[in-house]
């Protein structure tokens, strides 16, 4: 949703800040450039002091921006009070107030949506993607991105709208002709995802289970699309480790050209005894975690643990 740029007071509504940020980018730029910028926090802002700063003039002329951050708790205690100011707000003074939540029922809801003042700002679902994508694309880079290169990006990258526009603005630079097609999208783009993952198992490979532990642990809390991922890239490093155990390295010195030895070392230390044992184990956990046999994370952290290497 755009930004009313005549609205007196704005309420930028969700936990996503990328857009609470860009929300606010707008709201500064249609105030121009003498307005006088106060930002004051939500949790120990006094009611007064906000108003009295919006209802006063800028020193040097030009119209003041009253930003109250992380604002829940300052709507919370003075609802009311702000109700009456939305009600008739001042024409000195811009109020935005930056909120994970504020229900539709409420009437200074009701009230700043009159005014056209509600920015929604919730993080975006994987389905929704690809159109902020080639908005985002078109009005930020002046870029056109193909739809079918938006869900690729969409799907290499995840729902990190930071990552995501500065790998827009990496392909804007990329292009020739300021389009990006799928083509562009998959040489120039990190894959980002993947590649945190095979440094998770790299680090399996070379028997480096707490580095592995430590890789989980920061992935799992970065995408939450991890755990269910993790089965399948795990299950192929194990295939891996069945090559080395039949003698078939030729298409693995390229993968792990910067620590094969090492990993060759591990895998034959692993035995074939022990790749079933491993794979079983696996195929365990993967069972439970689709049963809803505990947290699937916790699973994988589980089986991870499992595999310190015995020297």
């Amino acid at each position: 949703m755009a930004v009313k740029k005549t609205s007196p007071v704005y309420a930028l509504v969700g936990s996503e800040s990328f857009l609470q940020m860009e929300a606010l980018r707008e709201v500064l730029a249609s105030l121009g450039k003498s307005v006088q910028r106060i930002d004051v926090e939500g949790e120990s802002a006094a009611l007064a002091t906000v108003l009295d700063e919006l209802r006063s003039y800028a020193m040097f002329g030009g119209s003041k921006l009253v930003i109250v951050r992380d604002a829940d708790a300052f709507i919370t205690q003075f609802r009311s009070q702000l109700e009456d100011y939305v009600e008739a707000p001042s024409d000195s003074g811009t109020l935005v107030l930056r909120v994970s939540a504020l229900p539709k029922s409420q009437r200074i809801y009701k009230f700043i949506d009159k005014l056209g003042g509600i920015v929604p700002c919730e993080p975006l679902k994987q389905a929704q993607l690809p159109k902020w994508l080639i908005d985002r694309a078109k009005q930020a880079h002046q870029m056109k991105l193909m739809p079918e290169a938006a869900a690729l990006l969409a799907e290499m990258i995840g729902d990190d709208l930071v990552k995501l526009d500065s790998e827009l603005a990496k392909l804007a630079l990329m292009s020739d002709d300021q389009t990006i097609d799928t083509k562009l999208v998959g040489g120039g783009v990190v894959y980002q995802r993947e590649r945190e993952m095979y440094e998770l198992t790299n680090a399996l490979a070379t028997g480096n289970a707490t580095e592995a532990l430590r890789r989980w642990r920061q992935l799992v809390q970065a995408d939450a699309s991890a755990e269910f991922r993790a089965t399948t890239w795990l299950g192929m490093w194990l295939e891996d480790v069945r090559n080395v155990l039949i003698g078939n390295t030729e298409k693995l010195a390229w993968k792990y050209r910067d620590n094969m030895a090492k990993f060759v070392t591990n895998a034959k230390s692993l035995g074939p005894a022990g790749l079933r044992r491993t794979l079983d184990l696996l195929a365990e956990i993967d069972r439970q975690s689709k049963s809803g046999v505990g947290n699937a994370a916790e699973n994988i952290e589980r089986f991870i643990l499992s595999l310190a290497v015995k020297k």
